[in-house]
């Protein structure tokens, strides 16, 4: 671990902690890279245990932290690895519920604290469905603090028995502010040419190409769209298992939609964006809606979950599966610059609400505080 001046109280020695992390979306991979720095920096000792392709893609060790490869499983060795490097932490913060279990059985009934936060729900159907709730309960009436990202997954955790669930919004890594609208650099002609939408309005979507995302109501939406002067293109960056079904329903029905696969330039493509889509059935705190509104991109997104609370009345809400509901949308605010342009200013101003990474690692911190004995001198 690279040398760093301890803030610790005098006489003791820092604070160790474990930071737990499965496959890990890439809000919780980033969140995790973030809380080490900021934990790093503020003279706490951290070790993250995540598989070793989570360290390649976001460099734990670069921010001072130790990693420790530890796959995403829940075999014996995975976690025996695991609890060897809890061994000496004063507390473990798992991130996700798998990543959670894995800690639960690696305390195997210690008294080392351990807080979880829940950045999504688990989705599954039939027996697996039971199993994630039997695993959901177990980890969250183990830990001391469950930190939710979002208002209903703090009320879920209180459902099925945490001692202690908290709102912990977590910031969107690396952004210090909204993004300047008028800036002459953004992205604009060359992606609108590069992507086809030369001459007509660019709407962008993000996301794995899974059920749970509303990619078949968005293509249904489509339909809707090929009457407009021009017809706006859709863009969907992502990959996913529904790839072959959704290629197939725009080219059978010749839908003005492009599956780009998965982009690293995602933050381009929004400032690029006449409107930015969320069509899920379920998200906490939308990576894509909170990277749209620091764009000052409008926004139309379905009302679920977590995203009313985040978005605020910057955005255009429609309720999940309602096709007619989310065509509608799009037609008036393509028809309507005042309005979009209300949306970008709304935009700013709700973005400008949103904790900062600092405010993030604040509240967790304070957190570890409240869990933690005074420790012995090193």
């Amino acid at each position: 671990m690279s040398p760093v001046s301890s803030n610790a109280p005098h006489g003791q020695s820092p604070l160790r902690t474990v930071q737990v992390l499965g496959g890990g979306n890439a809000g919780s991979s980033a969140h995790v890279r973030s809380l080490a720095e900021g934990l790093v920096a503020r003279g706490v000792q951290v070790t993250v245990c995540a598989p070793a392709e989570a360290d390649l893609a976001y460099d734990f060790s670069g921010t001072g932290a130790d990693h420790v490869p530890v796959p995403r499983s829940s075999d014996p060795a995975s976690v025996a690895a695991l609890r060897a490097a809890c061994a000496d932490a004063d507390l473990v913060h798992a991130h996700g519920l798998h990543a959670s279990f894995r800690a639960v059985l690696a305390l195997g009934g210690r008294s080392t604290p351990l807080v979880v936060t829940w950045h999504d729900r688990a989705r599954a159907e039939g027996a697996r469905a039971h199993l994630l709730r039997l695993l959901e309960r177990r980890v969250v009436r183990t830990a001391a603090v469950v930190l939710g990202t979002s208002s209903d997954l703090v009320d879920r955790a209180r459902r099925t028995g945490a001692r202690d669930a908290r709102l912990g919004a977590v910031a969107l890594p690396g952004r210090r502010g909204p993004v300047d609208t008028d800036d002459p650099d953004r992205p604009g002609p060359k992606l609108h040419a590069e992507l086809g939408a030369t001459g007509r309005p660019l709407l962008v979507a993000v996301g794995s190409l899974d059920r749970y995302r509303g990619y078949d109501v968005l293509l249904d939406a489509a339909r809707a769209w090929r009457s407009l002067d021009p017809p706006p293109l859709v863009v969907v960056a992502g990959e996913g298992p529904l790839r072959p079904a959704l290629q197939r329903r725009v080219e059978d029905e010749e839908l003005p939609v492009r599956l780009i696969g998965a982009r690293d330039d995602v933050p381009d493509l929004l400032a690029a964006a006449d409107l930015a889509l969320l069509t899920s059935k379920w998200e906490s705190r939308s990576v894509l809606a909170q990277e749209a509104l620091h764009a000052g991109v409008p926004l139309v997104a379905t009302a679920v979950g977590g995203v009313p609370d985040l978005v605020g009345d910057a955005a255009e809400l429609v309720p999940y599966g309602d096709a007619k509901a989310l065509a509608d949308a799009v037609v008036r605010l393509l028809a309507d610059p005042e309005r979009r342009e209300l949306l970008r200013e709304r935009g700013g101003r709700q973005a400008a609400t949103w904790p900062t990474e600092d405010e993030t690692v604040a509240q967790v911190l304070s957190i570890y505080d409240e869990l933690t004995q005074p420790r012995p001198l090193a």
